[in-house]
């Protein structure tokens, strides 16, 4: 296969990075977008120091804004070379706990959306123009959230599924295929926090038909194939990697 570049969103850990780990291993050069720059430079030192020297670079941003995109954007195509794979993998349930005001509710629906859907949405229109044409390949983060809740993360991630349905139509006809991940319970991640007790990774097990977490490395396979050249007539899909958690429909 021919070294192809790769930008994920999120890639200093969990997902993002074993995303970026699974392109880097078959000789891609990865681009790890994040917020933190300590976490980024750590992530691609690693990354340099197994896979080679010139795999890995990155840009900390705030995909929420939009100026902190147009500077990510203009790190990535410094150098002219088109994107071949973009993984929008930014985002989390990060909404505050409303206090029983309408003003916080609207907040925690807020941060989500930010977090969520601006991240995603305002880096691939970025990057849409330097995407590779015939043969790029972007790849959003649902999750099995979009199905049920909760709230304003389950909200925020069906709205990442509406997106990918519609962008997938826009860019079909210039050979980039469009398409979404959607992870159940995934263990190894920084997504749960506190709440990851042994009493709530129990629960979350339990209902899935493997009787086992995700992991990280499994949801990347997933996402490569899904950007592979091979994948190239896959396009406006959602593909759930949930254990069995959420039957297929």
């Amino acid at each position: 296969m021919t070294q192809r570049r790769v930008v994920v969103s999120g890639g200093g850990t969990g997902i993002g990075l074993a995303t970026a780990e699974a392109f880097a291993a078959d000789g891609d050069r990865v681009v790890l977008l994040g917020r933190r720059e300590d976490v980024l430079h750590k992530a691609a030192d690693t990354l340099n120091g197994q896979y080679g020297e010139s795999t890995a670079s990155w840009c900390a941003a705030d995909l929420a804004d939009p100026e902190q995109v147009g500077r990510a954007r203009e790190f990535i195509t410094a150098d002219e070379t088109p994107v071949d794979v973009l993984v929008a993998n930014a985002g989390g349930n990060v909404a505050r706990e409303p206090d029983g005001t309408l003003a916080s509710l609207a907040d925690s629906y807020r941060d989500n959306f930010d977090a969520n859907v601006l991240t995603a949405v305002l880096l691939t229109e970025a990057l849409l123009p330097h995407m590779r044409r015939p043969g790029g390949r972007i790849v959003q983060l649902s999750s099995i959230a979009s199905l049920r809740g909760p709230g304003s993360y389950g909200g925020s991630k069906a709205w990442v599924n509406t997106y990918t349905y519609a962008l997938a139509q826009r860019v079909g006809p210039e050979g980039i295929t469009v398409n979404a991940v959607a992870p159940g319970f995934v263990g190894d991640t920084e997504f749960f926090g506190a709440r990851a007790t042994p009493e709530f990774i129990a629960s979350r097990v339990g209902q899935t038909l493997t009787g086992k977490p995700g992991h990280p490395s499994e949801i990347a396979a997933a996402v490569r194939y899904v950007a592979s050249p091979e994948a190239a007539y896959l396009t406006g899909q959602l593909l759930h990697i949930n254990g069995g958690a959420a039957l297929g429909r």
